[in-house]
């Protein structure tokens, strides 16, 4: 059998002591000339972050927090791949890979592991349990970075399966947003031993009916790509072009790195304005750390590169399918747009929450992944 080697999350002192001086010795541009966040992160709540990092925010307690899931690491294709791998203690439990995407981590997932694993005692009953695996995307987190272009969705979707089937899965099922929302969908394409797949951001593209004669789905869902296409996909296009340029100040600038991500979550989240009103500040700081302490500015980055040109490309995925769609994400295409790339078994219309469903939402994502791998389970 392949090795497979436990790891810990265990980030030296220096690292700590350098990010702190980093953090002291920032250069900072003068202030927005507005008064709200139209033009990036205001100065004066990203200074205020920055501050508690250095001096209030508690790694080590937060480390051991991460470190209370089991982890490993094992080399697929060349490339380290780091997972969490809970196993239940239920022994019948339904094995589930879930799958984050940019700019998040596993740290999205910290609270509904125990709730998919151990139902019993979290409200649910022992035939909804899951062995949950949440690997780290290539180039993300404690996974290896790769060296050499290739590492796109479909070479990551086929690194999952070999995972699942290294870890003695002959059935399972999938589940992912954002990037992992396409591996979870390519896997769904692939078939091979996954069973069945869930989704909070399905991939799809308008009917001819909704560019045609739109109704009121189809009207929020076009607004809400005309403002991604015009306000929110900057990122994207420096990411899909030159993150390598960009990587330079990410890797560089602790400030860069959470500036960088932390508008992703104003943006995205369901917050009414303010980040802190979806996370609390640790949590924001929590998964912000897995880039900086790995230095995952640039290689995360390149997912885009690599990948970005196909995104949602690719035939229909024809195994069963469930959705969960949360008001604020940022694709919000409806069941209509979706039939098309989807066999849709399952569908749930969200009352709140946005593109983190896992992280917002946990209570809502966890009842929504337990129904409807109910129907494919056995």
């Amino acid at each position: 059998m392949a090795d497979i080697q436990r790891f810990r999350i265990d980030v030296p002192d220096h690292v700590l002591i350098d990010l702190r001086r980093r953090l002291a010795n920032t250069r900072w541009p003068e202030a927005e000339c507005v008064d709200d966040w139209s033009q990036g992160i205001p100065l004066a709540y990203t200074r205020d972050l920055a501050d508690y990092w250095a001096s209030g925010y508690d790694w080590r307690a937060r480390e051991a927090a991460l470190n209370r899931f089991d982890q490993f690491v094992t080399e697929i294709d060349g490339l380290p791949i780091h997972f969490v791998h809970q196993r239940s203690p239920h022994p019948n439990a339904f094995p589930l890979i879930i799958t984050h995407g940019w700019p998040g981590s596993i740290v999205e997932f910290h609270k509904v592991i125990e709730p998919l694993t151990d139902p019993t005692a979290h409200g649910g009953r022992a035939e909804d349990a899951f062995h949950v695996v949440c690997p780290s995307l290539p180039g993300y987190g404690f996974s290896g970075k790769p060296s050499r272009s290739g590492w796109g969705v479909e070479r990551i979707a086929a690194t999952w399966e070999t995972l699942m089937t290294r870890l003695g899965y002959e059935r399972y099922g999938a589940q992912g947003g954002d990037w992992g929302a396409a591996v979870t969908t390519q896997i769904g394409r692939n078939g091979d031993h996954c069973v069945g797949i869930h989704t909070n951001m399905p991939i799809a593209t308008p009917t001819e009916a909704a560019l045609a004669n739109p109704d009121e789905a189809d009207r929020a869902a076009l607004a809400a790509m005309k403002h991604y296409r015009r306000w929110d996909s900057g990122y994207a296009k420096q990411q899909s072009t030159r993150p390598q340029t960009l990587g330079y100040g990410l890797v560089d600038s602790p400030v860069a790195q959470l500036a960088w991500i932390v508008e992703k979550f104003w943006a995205w989240t369901d917050c009414a304005g303010h980040p802190e009103n979806a996370l609390t500040r640790d949590e924001l700081l929590d998964n912000v750390m897995l880039y900086w302490v790995t230095a995952s500015g640039a290689s995360s980055a390149r997912l885009y590169w690599e990948a970005m040109a196909a995104f949602g490309r690719g035939g229909r995925v024809e195994l069963p399918t469930g959705v969960a769609a949360f008001p604020k994400e940022v694709s919000r295409a409806p069941r209509s747009w979706c039939e098309a790339s989807y066999n849709i078994t399952h569908w749930t219309t969200m009352p709140r929450g946005g593109h983190f469903a896992a992280f917002e939402q946990p209570e809502l994502f966890v009842d929504d992944v337990r129904v409807f791998f109910a129907t494919v389970r056995h």
